[in-house]
């Protein structure tokens, strides 16, 4: 994976999935789902990576990939859509929670 240097930041998700809903939350939760849509309306977007547990296939993380804290926090405060795909999301999982935010290191 290959990001151009101004990908600074990851916010860090981890989703426990309803039973029965992995394939519908991985449409929405992947790279090119729902929320990667939002989000890149946004120019300091990057991406969205999705990764499953293999140990326990109902817990997930998403890496999102931000030029900045800030700009994630921004976009965040002014897009009704935001709240809007996050309550229409609820229904698909039985605990989210944010890990962190992180700032990349070293890129490459």
């Amino acid at each position: 994976m290959t990001l151009p240097n101004s990908c600074k930041c990851v916010i860090v998700w981890e989703y426990r999935v309803r039973e029965r809903m992995q394939e519908h939350f991985e449409r929405i939760y992947g790279p090119h789902g729902d929320w990667a849509r939002l989000f890149s309306a946004d120019p300091a977007y990057c991406r969205t990576v999705l990764l499953r547990n293999s140990q326990q296939p109902s817990t997930y993380i998403t890496l999102d990939y931000w030029q900045s804290q800030a700009a994630f926090l921004a976009f965040r405060e002014n897009s009704t859509e935001y709240v809007a795909l996050d309550l229409q999301c609820e229904q698909l999982t039985e605990h989210e929670r944010e890990i962190g935010r992180f700032l990349c290191v070293c890129i490459g």
